[in-house]
């Protein structure tokens, strides 16, 4: 009974945990694996084998999960939301997984803007997108200006004025780079709010609130300094570097590949045509001669277009990188103006603090006179201590005889203490200890 009794327990565990755990389950965004041996079902389902034969299905690897983003189309201007897996963004942008990692939320890097052969990686504070000569695609966020960004390029590319001819990947890494610099700019402009009054404050009145608040106030102060200047010079490293610039022309690098394919094909097709003609003919003659060197002249002309056109297309990445330099220019000039409001914040706080500083000293200097001050009258005073300890000895003198002894001692060791302490005061003065 015993042993019928563990079988029924063993048959029933055994559906519970095929249901709680089934074999045939996979990840919706990962592709179909093939076949693998009866051994490794469970691992070929989506699942992972761990030591000891324990099979965990539906448990993806490290950053194999799909990430929302928000897709601005060029042609259109249309805004749509995707569900795109790393794998499959690394295959249609030809980013590597370290450009990527740059746009993970998860991680906090520096503002970076890269050039690469078909797509500019922008990481602008809370703008982070995949620009391409098509479309961008940005990491999707409930923060407003991420919306306000994908609005704005909808709005732009509707909008487009007829004498604008600025390239796509241009419009979007311009808006990409007012979205950085406005609110870089709104960021300092509130701590220019906050920071005046309350410095104010503190050298009015000097406690420990308003230190603390000040403390508090300059740690944000640097921190952001620190954003503005990765910035900045993410912007100058682009401005004085021409080849960058021309790396993220990805316009003309796509005309470039699409003509340069148009011209392969078109040539394979006349050779097709040439051989064709050649078999329908007689056999090699001299009288040929002149279809062949006809063939080589129309390999040169087209040798030579495509020479012509390169050059073109250079002059054209040229007025383009100055087109672009221009841009940064703009922008450069803005996040200069940001960081130059910071710097002078942070020197007025300098100043703050130097004067809270001086005050402070001069607070010290005035009870360290004091201190000496009285420290002199107590040793005026003491010289009334020495005489009164002198004349209460137990023994006899005779000048407790004397009429009216009492008062000259008095008056002899009052002039003598008041002589002693002038003599100190002209002492400080001229040593210029004190302002006397």
């Amino acid at each position: 009974m015993a042993a019928a009794g563990a079988a029924a327990g063993d048959s029933i565990k055994q559906p519970l945990l095929h249901r709680a755990y089934p074999s045939h389950v996979a990840s919706a965004s990962s592709p179909a694996l093939p076949s693998a041996a009866p051994g490794s079902a469970s691992a070929s389902a989506g699942g992972r084998r761990f030591p000891g034969g324990l099979d965990v299905p539906n448990l993806k690897k490290r950053g194999g999960g799909t990430r929302s983003w928000i897709r601005v189309e060029a042609a259109t201007a249309s805004v749509q939301t995707l569900e795109i897996d790393k794998a499959t963004m690394m295959r249609r942008c030809e980013l590597p997984a370290r450009d990527l990692r740059l746009l993970d939320p998860l991680f906090v890097y520096p503002s970076t803007v890269l050039g690469r052969e078909r797509a500019i990686v922008v990481n602008l504070e809370q703008i982070r997108c995949v620009i391409t000569a098509d479309e961008v695609l940005l990491l999707n966020s409930l923060d407003s200006y991420v919306l306000q960004y994908a609005a704005e390029l909808q709005r732009r590319l509707l909008q487009r004025a007829e004498g604008d001819e600025l390239p796509f990947e241009f419009r979007a890494l311009e808006l990409a780079l007012e979205a950085a610099c406005s609110f870089l700019d709104a960021q300092a402009a509130e701590l220019e709010i906050e920071a005046y009054p309350l410095l104010d404050e503190l050298t009015s009145k000097i406690s420990t609130l308003n230190l603390e608040r000040v403390r508090r106030l300059k740690s944000r102060l640097v921190a952001l300094t620190r954003r503005v200047q990765k910035v900045r010079d993410e912007i100058e490293q682009l401005m004085d570097d021409d080849g960058d610039m021309a790396e993220m022309y990805l316009t003309e690098k796509k005309m470039r590949m699409e003509s340069s394919v148009f011209g392969d094909q078109s040539l394979l097709g006349y050779n097709s045509a040439g051989a064709a003609g050649t078999s329908v003919s007689a056999p090699v003659s001299p009288v040929s001669s002149p279809t062949e060197s006809r063939k080589l002249e129309k390999a040169f002309s087209l040798c030579r277009s495509r020479h012509d056109s390169t050059k073109s297309s250079d002059n054209t990445t040229t007025e383009h990188i100055q087109e672009l330099e221009m841009l940064l220019e703009a922008y450069f000039v803005v996040i200069d103006s940001t960081l130059n409001k910071l710097t002078s914040l942070k020197e007025y706080i300098d100043d703050t603090e130097d004067f809270i500083n001086i005050q402070l000293d001069n607070v010290r200097n005035q009870l360290i006179q004091f201190e000496l001050l009285l420290t002199t009258a107590t040793f005026v005073v003491a010289i009334f201590g020495v005489v009164a300890g002198i004349f209460g000895m137990n023994f006899e003198t005779s000048v407790f005889k004397i009429e009216n002894a009492f008062q000259w001692v008095l008056v002899i060791t009052s002039v003598v203490g008041v002589f002693i302490f002038c003599s100190f005061l002209w002492f400080f003065k001229y040593k210029r200890l004190m302002p006397l």
